[in-house]
């Protein structure tokens, strides 16, 4: 009865999904709207897009921003899927340093350029190292703040792999306050989740600080 049960509430938690994402592809703008608003942006800030350098800056733009948030399109947890259990019983840090990223601040629409220190305690499997860079890149790809990428792709990590303790921190200068308003110019921001035994044991969690060297201070974010 109780698996049941349980096949009915995810058959209709997949349904809910399903319907979600059909909507949001419905509700989602054209081509030509994408482009004639970049014409919108580009008149009120004071110029004329009609003029020959701006003729083709509203479709650059429209190509950009597909790039720049081809996040959306991307399913995270997909990309863990496929692992490998022969390990030989391997349950030491796997750990990837300085995976570079770029993504765009939810607030201005500014560039965040940095880059993330991924590990993990892999219990009785792994993953190929390329989609731990490819969870990073499919969460930056979209309108984010520090603090809710860090632990996106912690959780992710953590609830497709269930390995015994997952790290992530991330290093990254944010242009919202660097090109603009207190126009602070060098300054980073560090944020980090650490769970499973990465936040239990402070021995696991201090060789995983040393080896990535990460700065003293920052933001913290324990899941």
């Amino acid at each position: 009865m109780t698996d049941s049960i349980a096949q009915v509430i995810d058959g209709k938690a997949e349904a809910e999904r399903s319907g979600s994402e059909l909507e949001s592809a419905a509700a989602r703008p054209s081509l030509a709207e994408a482009e004639a608003a970049v014409k919108t942006l580009l008149r009120w800030a004071g110029d004329d897009p009609a003029r020959e350098g701006l003729l083709d800056t509203p479709a650059r733009v429209a190509r950009a921003w597909e790039e720049f948030f081809s996040g959306y399109r991307t399913d995270p947890r997909a990309l863990l899927e496929r692992t490998f259990t022969e390990t030989e019983g391997y349950d030491e840090m796997v750990l990837l340093r300085q995976v570079r990223f770029e993504s765009h601040c939810e607030h201005h629409l500014a560039p965040i350029i940095g880059c993330a220190h991924i590990a993990y305690l892999p219990s009785h499997r792994v993953v190929g190292i390329s989609k731990l860079a490819r969870v990073v890149d499919a969460y930056a790809r979209r309108l984010q703040i520090q603090e809710k990428m860090t632990v996106q792709i912690a959780n992710t990590i953590n609830d497709v792999l269930e390995p015994n303790g997952v790290a992530v921190v991330i290093e990254a200068a944010h242009q919202c306050m660097t090109t603009r308003g207190v126009h602070k110019p060098g300054v980073s921001m560090v944020t980090s989740c650490m769970l499973g035994q990465f936040r239990s044991n402070a021995t696991t969690r201090r060789e995983f600080l040393a080896l990535v060297g990460t700065p003293q201070g920052g933001t913290q974010v324990y899941g």
